[in-house]
C-alpha cells in the first residue's frame, strides 16, 4: 500500500481531529505541550495525565496556558487505577501516549524508576485501553534510541533488532516489546488500533530539561555563558519537535481512516521512524555551531572520560513511514536549528509564547515537504 503525502496545510487533518475525544499521557512535557497545542488548533477536546506539578522550570505547559484550555488530570503512570480511570472517563477517539522518564544520564541514577516508568507506565495504557468498547487509535511514543545501537552508518529500520546499552534505551526496547505482545495478544479483534512511534532526537522552543544539548545551550547564552559540550563527535539525527508530532498525528489519522463499518481494511497496526534527512545527521559540535550562528557566543569543551555510555552515532530510516503513510520531513537541518533558536530568543525578549507557538505551527504547516 503506498498514499499520496499528506498535506497538513489543507482543512483534512482538522475534519479528523475536531470535536474529537483525545486523550495524551505526558501533555505537560515539550513534546506533550507542543501535541496539545497543536490538537487544540485543530479542533480537538484533549485531556491530559501526567504528574502533579510540572517537568521543567520553566514549563512550555505553564508558558502556553493550556490548563485553562484542556483537562488536566495528574497523576502517575505507575498507578494502574489512575490510569484507567482517566483513560475511560475522557472516552477517548484517540490516544497518545507519551509519559516517560526521557532522559539517559538520569536512568543510571534512577534505573529501577526508568523502568517502571517507561515500561509498566506504558503496560497500564494499554491494559486500560483493553476496556474500551468503541473505536479509538492509539499511538504509543517510544523512541530511537530502541534499538540495539551497533554505530552502523545506515539508518536503523523497523524490523531491526531492539536492545539498549543503557537504562532508559533498554526500558523503551522493552516497551516496544510490551507494545507488541498486547497487540497481538489482545487487540487483534478489537476496537482499538495500536502502533508505536520511534522518534530521534527532537529540539524546539520550550525545552527546559537538564541534560539536553539545545536548552543547556540556551541557558549558557543567556547568562552570557560559553556553550558547555560533552560529547563533540556524538551524532544525531536533529529534528524539530513538530516533525515527529506531525508523524504522530498522521499515524493516528491513518489508523482511524482504516477502520470501515467496523472492519480493519489496511493494518497499520505496527511501528513507524519518525525522523529527518540524512543530511540532519550531525555531529553535537555541528549543532552547537549551528546555534552560535543565531545567537553569538562560544563553547567550551565539558567531555569526561569518566562520563557514562551514551550512543556516539545513530540514524534512523522512515522509508515506512514515506510509502505506508505519505510523510516525509519539512524542515531541514538549517531550517530545525533556525526555528529552534529563533523561538528562543523572541521568547526571551518579551514575546507572547502562545503567540509564538502558534505561529510556528502554522509556518510548519505551510511548508512543503523535502
Amino acid at each position: 500500500m503506498s498514499l499520496q503525502p499528506f498535506n497538513l496545510s489543507t482543512v483534512q487533518l482538522k475534519n479528523i481531529f475536531q470535536n474529537k475525544k483525545v486523550f495524551l499521557t505526558g501533555h505537560t512535557g515539550f513534546k506533550g505541550s507542543w501535541l496539545c497545542e497543536w490538537l487544540l488548533l485543530l479542533g480537538a477536546e484533549v485531556s491530559g495525565f501526567s504528574l502533579p506539578g510540572c517537568v521543567t522550570s520553566p514549563s512550555l505547559f505553564e508558558q502556553l496556558g493550556l490548563a485553562s484550555r484542556m483537562k488536566d488530570v495528574r497523576g502517575d503512570v505507575r498507578d494502574a487505577e489512575a490510569v484507567r480511570e482517566s483513560l475511560l472517563q475522557a472516552d477517548p477517539d484517540f490516544v497518545f501516549h507519551l509519559a516517560a522518564q526521557p532522559l539517559v544520564r538520569l536512568s543510571y541514577r534512577e534505573p529501577v524508576e526508568t523502568f517502571t516508568t517507561n515500561v509498566m507506565g506504558t503496560i497500564h495504557v494499554l491494559e486500560a485501553m483493553r476496556v474500551l468498547k468503541r473505536a479509538c487509535s492509539a499511538v504509543m511514543v517510544t523512541t530511537d534510541k530502541c534499538y540495539e545501537n551497533r554505530e552502523w552508518e545506515r539508518g536503523y529500520h523497523e524490523e531491526d533488532v531492539l536492545g539498549g546499552h543503557d537504562p532508559y534505551s533498554s526500558s523503551k526496547a522493552a516497551c516496544e516489546v510490551a507494545i507488541a505482545s498486547w497487540r497481538r495478544s489482545f487487540f487483534q479483534r478489537h476496537p482499538v488500533r495500536i502502533a508505536s512511534a520511534r522518534a530521534g532526537n527532537v529540539i524546539g522552543g520550550g525545552d527546559w530539561a537538564e541534560d539536553r544539548i539545545l536548552p543547556d545551550s540556551i541557558r549558557a547564552l543567556q547568562r552570557g555563558e560559553a556553550v558547555p559540550v560533552r560529547n563533540q563527535n556524538s551524532t544525531r539525527p536533529w529534528q524539530h519537535v513538530l516533525e515527529p508530532l506531525s508523524g504522530y498525528l498522521l499515524l493516528a489519522a491513518r489508523l482511524a481512516s482504516q477502520v470501515e463499518n467496523g472492519r480493519v481494511k489496511d493494518s497499520l497496526d505496527s511501528a513507524f521512524n519518525f525522523g529527518p534527512g540524512l543530511d540532519s545527521n550531525r555531529s553535537v559540535m555541528e549543532l552547537v555551531r549551528e546555534i552560535l550562528k543565531h545567537w553569538p557566543g562560544e563553547w567550551v569543551d565539558r567531555s569526561s572520560s569518566e562520563a557514562v555510555h551514551e550512543a556516539g552515532k545513530l540514524n534512523l530510516a522512515t522509508d515506512k513511514a514515506c510509502r505506508l503513510l505519505g510523510w516525509k520531513p519539512r524542515w531541514d537541518f538549517t531550517a530545525t536549528v533556525a526555528n529552534t533558536v529563533d523561538w528562543y530568543h523572541r521568547a526571551w525578549q518579551g514575546e507572547g509564547i502562545h503567540v509564538l507557538s502558534m505561529e510556528q505551527i502554522r509556518n510548519y504547516m505551510e511548508t512543503e515537504m523535502l
